[in-house]
């Protein structure tokens, strides 16, 4: 069982922090399906410090979602100090992430995100700080790199677990490389073998077999799916199956795995209102149909939804013609 600064995970696969993809019900179902540790889209510290409403909202979790995570980005370490005790407040999170990674240009150029594995000193104070700042596990997520002229990530761990960091996770691809190209889990290893603290390992895991084979190249106790989790939670059941060394089960028929998706839609819905649930169906829910023969009008369909009769009607039209 892998301990993360005493909050203790009963799995060795966790859902990635994803903008726009880990809102509350997706991590439940996620978390229903198998993963051990779940973590909130990120927030904006600076946001936090302003007392926007919106960023408010992205923090929610429910009593029992634990063990959980709540992600914050920015570069001013008072700011950063201050975001983490507000989201911690507001979410009732057991661990404090610190996004390193995001590599979208928005959040670069205002020096957030991958933009501080530029400047490691301040990335530093960042943990630091926010270390000092609250009482429970402070996490750093980050990537190999800026660029491939700068692959730093295993001076930058030494960095972060010295200035207080309880675990690490490692994108294995540089921020110039955004999302394209292939992982690099020699870097990943190489960071888990520097280091005392847990590391979890990030990057191209689309499979049970991918998912076990990370953990067993990389050397770390621990994985966090993103992409390979998109319209799957059951990825968690099938990998905490073959890493058991057990029959790794198929996905549920077609229906069921319909029925789960309208589910968290309703679930979102419950708590943010019909409106703003069936804007999140509109790229959810076309994620259940990748690899299913004839879905394209459906998935087109699925972009315009506006209720959640539109979303049932949808489902059980699919559920008749789709396989």
């Amino acid at each position: 069982m892998v301990s993360i600064g005493g909050v203790k995970l009963r799995g060795a696969f966790a859902l990635a922090p994803m903008a726009g993809v880990t809102d509350f019900a997706f991590r439940a179902l996620c978390r229903e399906k198998g993963a051990a540790l779940t973590v909130s889209e990120m927030v904006s510290a600076k946001a936090l410090h302003y007392g926007d409403e919106k960023t408010k909202a992205l923090l929610y979790m429910p009593p029992d979602e634990h063990p959980a995570a709540v992600q914050i980005f920015g570069h001013e370490p008072e700011i950063m100090a201050e975001g983490a005790q507000r989201a911690l407040e507001l979410s009732g999170a057991d661990i404090l992430d610190i996004n390193m990674g995001c590599p979208v240009g928005k959040i670069v150029r205002s020096g957030d995100g991958s933009a501080l594995m530029r400047d490691p000193a301040l990335a530093g104070r960042i943990v630091e700080a926010v270390v000092k700042a609250v009482d429970r596990p402070v996490t750093v997520k980050f990537r190999k790199g800026y660029d491939l002229g700068s692959v730093n990530a295993v001076d930058f761990a030494r960095v972060c677990e010295s200035a207080g960091a309880a675990a690490l996770t490692v994108h294995g691809r540089t921020r110039a490389q955004m999302y394209a190209g292939r992982a690099d889990w020699d870097v990943i290893r190489d960071v888990a073998a520097a280091v005392r603290i847990p590391v979890f390992a990030n990057g191209d895991i689309f499979s049970a077999g991918d998912a076990v084979h990370i953990l067993r190249y990389t050397g770390c106790q621990c994985a966090m799916i993103g992409r390979g989790s998109f319209g799957d939670p059951w990825i968690f059941e099938r990998a905490n199956a073959a890493l058991a060394g057990e029959p790794v089960p198929d996905p549920p028929p077609f229906a069921a795995r319909i029925d789960d998706a309208v589910r968290q839609i309703e679930l979102l819905a419950s708590v943010q209102g019909e409106r703003a649930a069936c804007l999140e169906a509109r790229h959810h829910l076309p994620w259940y149909l990748r690899g299913v023969a004839h879905s394209a009008a459906y998935r087109a369909a699925l972009t315009h939804v506006e209720t959640l009769a539109d979303v049932r009607r949808l489902a059980k039209d699919m559920k008749r013609d789709l396989r």
